[in-house]
């Protein structure tokens, strides 16, 4: 357990590693591309070993040297693993390479810790085996583990209606450039976390496969494109960026944080809407952005954060010390991270004094004034992070499991303490 201290200014700049999301989708993407790619900047954190290793079993070659990683594809050909896959908590591996494994004969098994076993896949489950694949799990549950062959997929249309992860797109999308025939995918109902389906497009066109969009939910991927192997480089992350942003926000001080692209597609940078919102002043630079604040104003208010769910732990911490009811609303799906991160919050809050409560597809909560306590982290960085930077503005404030922040960002508690 650590003990956060409280600063009573706050004046500094901070440098941002790699973003986890463009790191893995990289990693996936060039594991399947034909000849070789040099990712730059990449995160190595704990989610991204573990997908590396995972890669490995699965034919590609992979070598890291510092933040830079050397990886030759397999140019879609999979290697059948002797033993299943282990993926850790790592959500993200566990869909992304659900589709990778569909193109190995098979059988790939993939698994993961007791928490990974209860995050849902049936919808993705079910587009691969529209598209040939052959994916089973536990009494036909759609939960980890599952057992996947396939080896020849047929192209087709594929229809994603009111799902809970946005990944399940992505991960079709990944792989449809190996499908006999053209793939199209029709988003249809509540898809959250949008800007991330974009993600992926951006990388997949990077590493040379064109993915034709209209705008209306519709992706389409032309069969017989293939990854070609380049050197590509990771842009910061700025979900990790958004603690210090709050941190800012919570001391009404000024960060800057470096290695931030201000015109990134990562949809979280839309927080720093919401933070002028709240009063703060952005200071947008080449590579940076300055984020001052100021008094945060009361009143009820309501936040939609359907298209940047990671950002509701960040932005339930700030509610906590601003006057009046917030509502953040459309993250029912946070349920399903690597805790129910909705009641994790509202436990933990509740432990401060301040008032919170679940709703159907959110969080309420009332400012007013938090005091320390021993939060527990339930095994997910994003609680930790969170409840350690109000530990800036808030005394007594002790945070458990702290070594879960290694999933995506491990050097955190040094820039912490840095400040």
């Amino acid at each position: 357990m650590v003990e956060i201290k409280p600063l009573e200014h706050l004046d500094a700049t901070v440098r941002i590693p790699g973003s986890k999301s463009y790191t893995q989708r990289a990693m996936v993407i060039a594991a399947l591309a034909e000849g070789e790619s040099l990712l730059k900047d990449v995160l190595l954190s704990e989610d991204t070993r573990i997908l590396s290793a995972a890669l490995g079993e699965l034919g590609a070659d992979i070598r890291t040297e510092g933040t830079q990683m050397t990886i030759r594809g397999n140019g879609g050909r999979i290697a059948r693993p002797s033993r299943e896959i282990h993926l850790g908590n790592n959500g993200t591996a566990m869909r992304l390479l659900s589709g990778v494994a569909s193109l190995c004969e098979g059988p790939v098994t993939l698994t993961g810790t007791p928490r990974l076993r209860e995050r849902p896949l049936k919808p993705l489950l079910d587009a691969l085996g529209l598209l040939g694949a052959d994916a089973r799990t536990g009494g036909g549950l759609g939960y980890p583990p599952v057992e996947i062959r396939g080896g020849s997929l047929q192209g087709t249309e594929v229809v994603f209606r009111d799902i809970e992860s946005s990944q399940y797109v992505s991960s079709v999308l990944i792989v449809s450039p190996f499908t006999a025939g053209k793939t199209g995918i029709i988003l249809q109902g509540r898809i959250p976390s949008l800007p991330y389906i974009a993600l992926t497009v951006e990388a997949m066109q990077a590493f040379g496969v064109e993915v034709v969009m209209d705008g209306n939910g519709r992706y389409m991927v032309q069969s017989g494109q293939r990854y070609k192997g380049r050197t590509y480089r990771i842009e910061g992350d700025v979900s990790s960026a958004s603690y210090f942003f709050l941190a800012a926000a919570l001391l009404k001080g000024r960060m800057r944080v470096e290695n931030i692209n201000p015109l990134t597609g990562q949809g979280d940078i839309a927080f720093l809407m919401l933070l002028e919102r709240l009063g703060c002043r952005i200071l947008r630079g080449e590579n940076y952005i300055e984020v001052t604040g100021d008094d945060l104003p009361g009143g009820e208010m309501t936040f939609d954060l359907g298209d940047m769910p990671d950002m509701v732990p960040t932005l339930a911490v700030l509610s906590a010390l601003r006057p009046g009811r917030s509502v953040i609303r459309n993250v029912a799906h946070l349920r399903h991270k690597e805790s129910n991160r909705l009641a994790a919050m509202v436990n933990e809050l509740k432990k401060t004094g301040i008032a919170a409560e679940e709703t159907a597809d959110g969080i309420a909560i009332r400012g007013g004034s938090p005091r320390g306590a021993a939060i527990a982290t339930y095994n997910d960085h994003r609680i930790a992070m969170s409840f350690a930077v109000l530990g800036l503005a808030v005394p007594g404030m002790k945070i458990a499991g702290e070594e879960c922040v290694g999933k995506s960002f491990p050097g955190f508690w040094n820039t912490l303490e840095g400040l």
